[in-house]
């Protein structure tokens, strides 16, 4: 059945709007596709459509096109006259003051929903925001940590050696378990890409506390694996300083035997 309405609201980016029947006062959807002869409809545009009524959805507008002149339904008397102009609605745009019958002044600035929509557009047309990495500076002081911890290690591991409270058969063994982590965090790190058998974090931590953490910190960086997981990370931190404060406590014991073998 053919109505007569003016524009309610119109969304260019999603290419779809709402009418409201100048029959009932109800909200009629309407879409890109069921425009006729308009680029782009104003909200307070005067238009004619066919209604229907499909799956208890609403009604919905089809063959939507400019209102030109009077428009008289079912041949009784014109519509727009009878009912005269109506008030406001409080959820669209104030209506124009010219004839209801035609098409409004193109307008600048719409504020309300035709605003959003054109807000939308701009949206739409604007490169979408950068994703927050962590800053150089950051990264540098994350890395000065790491350094100082290794520096502090490497010289307490020497000491040890000096002081002949590590023997070599351990020293060996140290740097054995900082080559097998690497190659286990570099084993993960294809598993994951390929969805393979992936090693357990407990496993990662636990050669980590052994003497493997440094090997650990260059795999997480060169690999960039379990370099970005915060809850990983923070378990990682706290077996370097398991591992430190252990090797620290046996070495400074006058015989060393525990480092012994």
């Amino acid at each position: 059945m053919q109505k007569q309405g003016t524009v309610l609201r119109w969304d260019a980016t999603r290419g779809f709007g709402f009418l409201r029947s100048g029959d009932t006062g109800v909200d009629v959807f309407f879409h890109a596709r069921d425009l006729q002869g308009l680029p782009e409809p104003r909200p307070g545009l005067a238009v004619v459509y066919e209604e229907i009524h499909v799956g208890g959805k609403g009604p919905r507008a089809m063959a939507v096109r400019a209102a030109h002149g009077p428009f008289q339904a079912g041949g009784g008397p014109q519509l727009m006259a009878r009912r005269g102009p109506r008030p406001p609605s409080p959820a669209s745009d104030p209506p124009s003051r010219a004839d209801p019958g035609r098409a409004p002044p193109r307008q600048t600035h719409q504020r309300g929903p035709a605003g959003g929509a054109g807000a939308q557009a701009r949206a739409a047309a604007s490169p979408p925001a950068r994703r927050r990495t962590p800053s150089r500076g950051a990264r540098s002081e994350n890395h000065g940590v790491a350094y100082s911890w290794m520096v502090a290690w490497l010289a307490l591991v020497a000491w040890g050696v000096w002081t002949q409270r590590i023997s070599t058969g351990w020293l060996a063994a140290l740097v054995a378990v900082n080559v097998v982590t690497f190659a286990v965090y570099a084993s993960d790190k294809d598993a994951a890409r390929s969805g393979g058998w992936r090693t357990s974090e407990q496993r990662l931590h636990l050669l980590a506390v052994l003497g493997g953490w440094p090997a650990a910190w260059w795999a997480q960086q060169w690999l960039r694996h379990k370099s970005s997981k915060a809850s990983f990370r923070a378990v990682y931190w706290l077996t370097v300083a398991v591992h430190c404060a252990a090797l620290a406590a046996v070495l400074v014991h006058q015989s060393g035997i525990l480092l012994r073998f």
